[in-house]
Parts: structure tokens; sequence; C-alpha cells
């Protein structure tokens, strides 16, 4: 893959307490900082500026399709933002993010050849916080940035065929630098209503079992070694501690990288942390090792 057009990719966290204010994060983490900010910080300049992507392309956890995988085909995404979510934290967040409608063209059709695959661009197709908290921290106002959804009827094998064909796709679409963004965290339970506050510090002790967290340590290891075939393969062992979005985002982006054959050895960008019970890292992937 040292010839690949996908100048970088990772799996990065797109936790909301990134976007409250500073004296916010603080308190809510016994006076410390969580290591996301300082590693965005360090990923928008080793890749947004050092590479300067044409493209991003995340795999955006909070998007569920049911049908078919989707990807926006927008020449602009425009607004202002309020999450339904946890509107007290993310509210009227402004975003003006420049789409590739090419390249969303071509992601479809070598994914439509294989499963059911569609681009679209209708003017009021949501936009989720994935997709715009990681843009917040990362966008440099030149590059296209292009959401792909996470349908929740597909199983681990139809997150590798999309991928394999999202990676065919951006190969053939004629751009020379594109970065994917898997954005989503490891194991993902939230610790009940009434138990949450006692477990919002991102010290992993506050992981929600001690299970989830040793098959993240595990997989983040992994993923450090380059074993990316061991990650694939024991996909229904790490289903119990149920990743976010039955980690679609990573399977498809490591598929289209080769899937079992893909050996690139992460570089963790954050400490990993706990957000209120799930599992979370910042790990990026040097796609011309």
């Amino acid at each position: 893959m040292g010839d690949t057009n996908i100048v970088g990719c990772g799996i990065v966290s797109h936790v909301p307490t990134i976007m409250l204010p500073q004296a916010v994060r603080l308190e809510l983490n016994d006076g410390k900082e969580i290591s996301f900010i300082d590693g965005f910080r360090r990923l928008k300049q080793d890749v947004m500026v050092a590479r300067q992507p044409q493209a991003v392309v995340v795999f955006d956890t909070h998007w569920f399709s049911t049908i078919e995988f989707i990807v926006t085909g927008h020449s602009r995404r425009q607004g202002v933002y309020t999450s339904e979510e946890l509107p007290r934290g993310m509210f009227d967040l402004p975003y003006d993010l420049p789409g590739q409608p090419e390249l969303a063209r071509s992601i479809a059709e070598h994914g439509a050849r294989v499963i059911p695959f569609i681009a679209n661009d209708n003017p009021h197709m949501p936009i989720h916080y994935p997709t715009l908290n990681i843009a917040h921290y990362l966008q440099t106002a030149q590059e296209a940035w292009l959401s792909v959804s996470i349908p929740q009827t597909a199983t681990h094998e139809d997150f590798m065929v999309a991928g394999k064909a999202i990676g065919e796709g951006l190969r053939a679409s004629g751009l020379e630098r594109i970065v994917m963004m898997a954005s989503g965290g490891l194991s993902h339970r939230f610790w009940p209503l009434r138990e949450l506050s006692a477990h919002e510090a991102s010290d992993p002790v506050h992981v929600f079992t001690p299970a989830a967290r040793a098959a993240d340590e595990e997989r983040i290891r992994w993923m450090e070694q380059g074993a990316h075939a061991r990650i694939i393969d024991s996909m229904p062992d790490y289903a119990e501690h149920r990743p976010e979005g039955k980690f679609g985002h990573y399977l498809m982006m490591a598929a289209a990288m080769g899937g079992r054959d893909w050996h690139a050895k992460g570089v963790r960008y954050s400490d990993y942390e706990n957000a209120t019970g799930t599992g979370q890292v910042h790990m990026w992937f040097d796609t011309k090792q």
C-alpha cells in the first residue's frame, strides 16, 4: 500500500467533553486536561498541515442508516449545530464544510457493486457530532469533508466489504491526497444515569467493566503492533463489549487499507481514556510505511 493516495488514517475520539470550555473540562477531570485536546493539536500539524489532504473521509459512528451505506455528496455543508443528545454542551456551533461530490460518486459507485451504497446530497440531511467535533479541531478550510454512515443492520463482514470498496473508490478518484478518520470509540457502555457523575473523569479505572478495559487495551496493543488481522478475526469476542458503531468505523478504515493484509503500526496521539464508561483513544497510522 506504499503507493496509495490515502496519506493517513486513524481512529479518533469525538467525545463531547472536547467541546466544553477548558475550565469545565478541568472541573470534570480532577483538575487535569484530557489528552485528546493536545492530541488533536498535534494531529492537525502532523497530518492536516504537513500532508495537506484534499479530502477527509469520516466514518461517523452516530450516523445510523438502515438499508444502505451512505456517503455525503454535497458541494458544501453549512449551518449551525445543536446536539439533540447533549444540547447543554454542544449548542449553536457554526460549521462550514466543503464537499467533494466527485469523490462521493466514486465511493458510492464502487460500493454499490458489492453492497447497498449510495451518495446523497439532500440539503436537509442532518449532520452529526462525530464529524463536527473532529472538524472543529482539524479543519484547515481548504480540504473537503465527507461523512460515511454506519448501517445499524450491517454485520462485521458487511463493514469489511464496504471498506474494501471505499478504498477502491478513493484510489480511483483522481485525488492525490486523502485522509480517513474513523471517528468513534472502543468499548461503549455508559454508566446508568444516576451513577454517571461519579465516572466522568478520564482515568480508565472508570471504564464500564475491567473486562472491557482489558479488551480495549489489548486492541490498542495490536494496533501499535500493526496486527490488524488479530483485531478483525477477534470481532465476535470484542462485540461482547459493545464497541461503538459495531466497530464499523475501524473495520471500514482497515478494509480500505488492505484488511487482514494491512500491517501499518499505530502511533498514539492520546492516552487511553474513559468517557462516562466508554473507552477512547486517538491512534494514527502512517499509510506510507
